[in-house]
């Protein structure tokens, strides 16, 4: 054993051992081994990524499933990486050029210009989530790192799209898409959310032509785009309408082409929606289209790809933005007298998920994909074959396979898999391929758009190993174990990445599926810049260190629940971490010497509460273990707080003191130190996958492992920690335990209601339950704070003493001259007093039948307890006045 510095410095330990594990090959996943395969791959992070808590928790969670198993005796290959993600890094990287004063729009640089930027920018930043990674200790196999756009995913990509066209899976079709004004591209149905946004309904009149003197009345949320409104449709039951169908409007705007639009016929128009009659405009509404196309309609766009309205918008609004045409829009229809109203409205509009602008509904020509393998990729979760934790998760997944919808996989970047589709310039031969057209490249022209991000990151867990190729990688460790990520991109990614791995690896790509919780702050609201509530984990690690962070966080994420997080979370990690240093740093104050080979340990000279730690022990290996199976980290994590604060801590090491003083038998103090090093040795083991530098580290002072030895490849035992141990022998070692526990308890909270400080000295005698309590007398003495305590198996109480019964016998305390005991007998009789009126009202609450059916549950169970607590109470106070008489 080494000397231990009297605090804990966690920020030497946490980089010497991570360079310490990288340069030993602690994280290197060898294919040869003869060992069983754990596999599982990190979700990669945006090459514009920065750590955020998100990431911490998702990555604490992967690294303690890679450690634990590795300690379980697994093979571990954890695959880390990154996503070239194409509008977040194309739209970060044109930002800064232009902030910079290099371009006013993407195409001063052109093509080739901007994607050399982009280049530049990602070698430059792209590397820093994977350097805050490590800082939070995560053990991935860093020599196999990943790219998107790495040479040889590409040519994965490649191959997977040129399948899916042979297939015909692959086609290009002009539809309705949503389209990004920002990023200007389309975006599929997932990359888009729906905000609520505060607006206005407009309510305006235009003149029916056939007959002058009627007038309908339009309601919209878009004056802006009346002058692509081909149609109005009424719905064919409406009565209010019905003959004026098959008639004309005239459209009111542009001014300079106030056409005459037909009045439709079609049932899908919301009779209650407005007033029953809709504006079809089936260049900027998908509702619209269809109805556009049921009908013939013309398809007018007044809005270029920016969201600016075109020359089709006519010339009062050509050149405004969306939004400004929407006001300049409304305030002509009021010139003209034809705005009969305007409400303040509020509706749901979908927004860009990574520009934060709304969309706009777009006819546009696109490559769309006919999802394979769907029918498996269902089958695979509702058989339970594939395991999602919560499982709730399962319908919601089974409800979207079952509503699946066309994939809209093109979009219009320069940042990405560029489409290896190829258009011949004089003829109308289209070619799709791995390579470039043969022949003269002058007469081909590659498609310009870019593929979006997920469908290179569909392929991840097997791309990343090789794959075309059988590599002994894909071999070993494909289908992948776990999968760790938010349940907001269950759709996004996990449910394509089922349906890839069937369709090209014939098997799903992992078994189970754990969704993390969403952060939030202790008010419950989601972390973010703007409310200034999100902390930097960088500005943690470095105050509280790695560990305290991991752990902390680790212990506010309930299974399946959102969790809520603050720095105090943080500072129980860390106190924690300093817990466990001084608790070692006791045992090595304690002396003797300390075996490294971690095997059971004899019973011989061990005293009760060393029986009762270690059988704690053993109990707390069988209930880690069930936690783990369900994947319910923060019970595991509540688990090791409480078996180390509560059990070790504050109850054997306390007791165990008896056994380290000068007069202490010899024998039974070595029993004590071997019992505590086996339980520590285990409680590191137990620990590390969520504090690994910490436990690194301790394991290396205690000299508990061989030399040079790693905590991280211990492995982890299943068997009890004594020898052949007597079950007898533990079951009365751990009744005793629990009594002199329990006793020590009860001692002390007499003192505190006779009005003594809890350092207060004072004598007791004790009248004992039987022949075993005096062995242990001491022990509870000390538990108890006690100055003297008496053994005495005849002892009457006389009169001002005061008593308790406990599990190791009656305790009366000598009151003597320590307080007024007439002052303790008023005080205490007002608070029994209190307690019978507490229970009245209580209970007349609960014979109250409109109190039972109408109050929520969890009150009407807060008065059944409050019954309970405070008769409890009254018994406590009846017998300590019984006492004092």
């Amino acid at each position: 054993m080494a000397e231990l510095s009297k605090a804990y410095a966690p920020g030497e330990v946490e980089e010497t051992w991570y360079a310490r594990w990288l340069e030993a090959g602690c994280f290197s996943a060898d294919p040869a081994s003869a060992k069983p395969a754990y596999s599982i791959v990190i979700p990669p992070p945006n090459v514009t990524g920065i750590l955020h808590l998100g990431h911490v928790l998702n990555n604490t969670i992967q690294d303690i499933l890679a450690r634990r198993a590795r300690m379980k005796g697994f093979e571990v290959l954890w695959l880390p990486g990154t996503d070239h993600a194409g509008i977040a890094t194309q739209n970060t990287v044109e930002k800064n050029l232009k902030k910079e004063g290099v371009i006013k729009h993407r195409d001063d640089l052109g093509r080739e210009g901007l994607v050399a930027k982009i280049w530049e920018w990602k070698e430059k930043y792209g590397g820093i989530i994977i350097h805050q990674l490590k800082q939070l200790g995560v053990s991935c196999d860093w020599s196999r790192e990943r790219f998107t756009l790495d040479p040889d995913y590409t040519r994965c990509v490649q191959r997977v799209f040129v399948d899916l066209y042979q297939k015909g899976l692959i086609y290009r079709g002009k539809r309705m898409v949503n389209w990004c004004p920002a990023s200007l591209t389309a975006l599929s149905d997932e990359e888009v959310i729906m905000k609520p946004q505060k607006g206005f309904m407009y309510h305006f009149k235009v003149r029916v032509v056939e007959d002058t003197d009627t007038w309908l009345t339009i309601a919209t949320t878009r004056p802006e785009t009346i002058p692509g409104d081909t149609a109005v449709a009424v719905n064919p039951k409406d009565e209010r309408y019905a003959h004026l169908i098959g008639k004309h409007i005239r459209r009111p705007l542009p001014l300079e082409n106030q056409a005459a639009i037909p009045i439709v016929a079609d049932e899908h128009v919301d009779f209650e929606f407005g007033t029953g009659v809709l504006k079809v405009t089936p260049a900027h509404d998908k509702a619209d289209f269809e109805i556009g196309q049921r009908h013939s309609l013309e398809v007018i766009d007044v809005l270029h790809s920016n969201g600016v309205l075109n020359e089709l918008a006519g010339q009062d609004l050509v050149g405004l933005e969306r939004f400004e045409g929407r006001k300049k829009a409304a305030a002509m229809l009021k010139e003209m007298d034809a705005m009969v109203k305007e409400e303040p409205h509020q509706n749901n509009v979908g927004y860009s998920e990574r520009a934060d602008v709304p969309i706009e509904p777009r006819l546009s020509e696109q490559w769309f994909l006919k999802y394979p393998s769907v029918d498996k990729a269902k089958a695979v979760v509702a058989s339970g074959e594939m395991k999602f934790y919560p499982g709730r998760w399962a319908k919601v997944y089974e409800h979207w396979m079952e509503n699946i919808q066309d994939w809209c996989i093109s979009r219009q970047l320069w940042w990405g898999h560029r489409i290896p589709v190829w258009y011949h310039q004089e003829t109308s031969e289209v070619y799709c391929g791995m390579e470039p057209p043969a022949g003269d490249p002058s007469l081909w022209r590659q498609d310009p758009d870019v593929l979006d991000t997920w469908f290179s990151s569909w392929l991840w867990p097997f791309a990343t190993m090789g794959w075309p190729e059988e590599t002994p990688t894909l071999k070993k460790f494909y289908p992948t174990v776990d999968l760790v990520t938010g349940p907001d991109i269950l759709f996004f990614w996990v449910a394509r990445m089922i349906m890839a791995g069937y369709e090209w690896m014939g098997e799903q790509p992992f078994r189970n599926v754990y969704f993390t919780g969403i952060i939030r702050d202790k008010q419950g609201r989601k972390l973010s810049k703007s409310l200034n509530n999100s902390p930097d984990p960088l500005d943690l690690i470095t105050k509280y260190g790695a560990d305290a962070l991991r752990f902390g966080i680790m212990r506010s994420a309930p299974l399946g629940l959102d969790l809520k997080f603050d720095d105090t979370s943080v500072e129980e990690g860390r106190n924690f971490a300093n817990k466990l240093w001084n608790a070692c740093r006791y045992r090595i104050m304690q002396g003797g010497e300390v075996r490294t080979d971690g095997g059971a340990l004899p019973t011989q000279d061990v005293p009760v509460f060393a029986l009762d730690i270690a059988a704690k022990l053993d109990q707390l290996s069988l209930d880690l273990e069930k936690a783990y199976q369900e994947y319910s980290f923060s019970q595991v994590t509540g688990l090791l707080y409480d078996f180390f604060w509560g059990n070790y801590c504050d109850r054997f090491l306390e007791a165990a003191k008896t056994h380290f003083a000068p007069e202490a038998d010899p024998a039974k103090k070595a029993g004590t130190l071997r019992v505590m090093d086996g339980v520590m040795r285990r409680l590191l083991i137990h620990l590390h996958p969520f504090m690994p530098h910490i436990t690194e580290e301790l394991w290396r002072l205690m000299g508990y492992g061989a030399e040079g030895a790693f905590l991280m490849r211990e492995p982890i035992s299943a068997a009890p920690l004594l020898e052949g141990a007597d079950s007898a022998l533990i079951q009365d070692a751990q009744k005793q335990a629990a009594a002199v526990y329990d006793s020590a308890s009860r001692v002390r909270n007499l003192k505190i209601m006779c009005d003594l400080a809890s350092n207060r000295t004072a004598d007791f005698i004790l009248k004992p339950a039987g022949p075993w309590v005096e062995p242990v007398a001491e022990t509870l003495r000390l538990l108890a704070q006690a100055g003297t305590l008496t053994v005495d198996t005849d002892f009457k109480p006389g009169k001002g003493m005061a008593g308790a019964v406990t599990p190791c016998g009656e305790i009366f305390l000598l009151l003597g001259s320590l307080v007024d005991v007439d002052a303790v007998r008023a005080r205490l009789t007002q608070e029994l007093r209190k307690a019978e009126e507490e229970i009245i009202k209580a209970k007349a609450k609960l014979s109250s039948e409109a109190f039972t059916a109408r109050a929520p549950a969890e009150v009407v169970e807060e008065h059944r307890q409050r019954v309970t607590d405070f008769t409890a109470r009254t018994a406590q106070l009846t017998e300590l006045l019984d006492n004092l008489k």
